[in-house]
């Protein structure tokens, strides 16, 4: 449960060509996965992984196109990879509410969402959306969250992941972005982030906490490419100029004694992807 206060990560979203190759592939990385059915309405089906500290990923893709989705077009015209993030609020309205008090009117929602599973289950949920996808978004449930995040055993990955420690964030213009989380997560550590510079990276930061994770803001240093940019600085470029804002890479954490180990691109279907130290 959520208090009142908390805003913690729900789910990050990876969208993929085909679901049934990239169950079998994140399964050989040493993930359980599960099904997690169809979304009425639309064409989409998914699958989750979930961890021990109730995040999951969500692997998702469709049997039919598209083309008013942005997931599906960006998975469509990019390839495939991480295309949003979700915050779990205790009720979106009430949420949704407080964030466009505090200045955040560009937040859409509430927005009615559900999913029929696999074994005819149905669930429901809220979800508010930002204009940009610098910002998650946010995804309430209506039905109980169990419903809609197995518990259990599924928790449990041979790799011995157990949760996420971190989730980069490409953004454009890290300082309205940051004025942004603050407006959406309101009093709390967030209040308090602010933007520096990682030196000899060619990179500006912003740390934000959302309960035992964090969310890293990235975005180059210098608004235009300079001779002798640092590499991982043009990599985020590049980033941005083709994909555009959203997540961009995720650091996992794992029980104790799991080696550090970074996932082939190839099997994790475009998404970067770590247990890390």
């Amino acid at each position: 449960m959520t208090s009142p206060q908390e805003l913690p990560l729900d789910h990050i979203v990876i969208a993929v060509a085909d679901l049934a190759r990239t169950i079998i592939d994140y399964r050989a990385l040493g993930f359980t996965v599960v099904e997690g059915g169809k979304h009425p309405g639309r064409t989409s089906h998914n699958a989750l992984v979930v961890f021990e500290d109730g995040v999951y990923l969500e692997l998702i893709a469709w049997q039919a196109p598209a083309p008013e989705e942005r997931w599906y077009r960006t998975q469509t015209a990019h390839g495939e990879g991480f295309v949003d993030f979700a915050l779990l609020p205790h009720d979106t309205a009430q949420v949704l509410a407080a964030a466009r008090a505090r200045g955040l009117g560009s937040l859409n929602g509430p927005i009615d969402g559900g999913r029929n599973r696999p074994d005819g289950a149905r669930l429901q949920w809220q979800s508010a959306r930002h204009a940009t996808p610098d910002v998650p978004f946010l995804c309430g449930d209506v039905t109980p969250r169990a419903l809609r995040v197995p518990e259990g055993e599924v928790r449990r990955h041979a790799n011995g992941a157990t949760g996420v420690a971190s989730l980069a964030v490409a953004v454009q213009d890290i300082e309205a972005s940051l004025t942004r989380y603050k407006q959406l997560l309101g009093p709390g550590p967030a209040e308090n982030a602010c933007s520096f510079l990682l030196p000899g990276l060619g990179l500006r930061l912003a740390v934000v906490p959302v309960r035992a994770a964090s969310v890293v803001l990235m975005t180059p240093a210098n608004a235009a490419a300079l001779a002798g940019e640092p590499a991982v600085a043009a990599v985020l470029r590049a980033r941005l100029a083709s994909r555009g804002e959203g997540p961009c890479a995720l650091s996992l954490r794992a029980a104790a004694g799991v080696m550090p180990l970074h996932f082939a691109p190839a099997l994790s279907h475009g998404a970067t992807l770590e247990i890390g130290a």
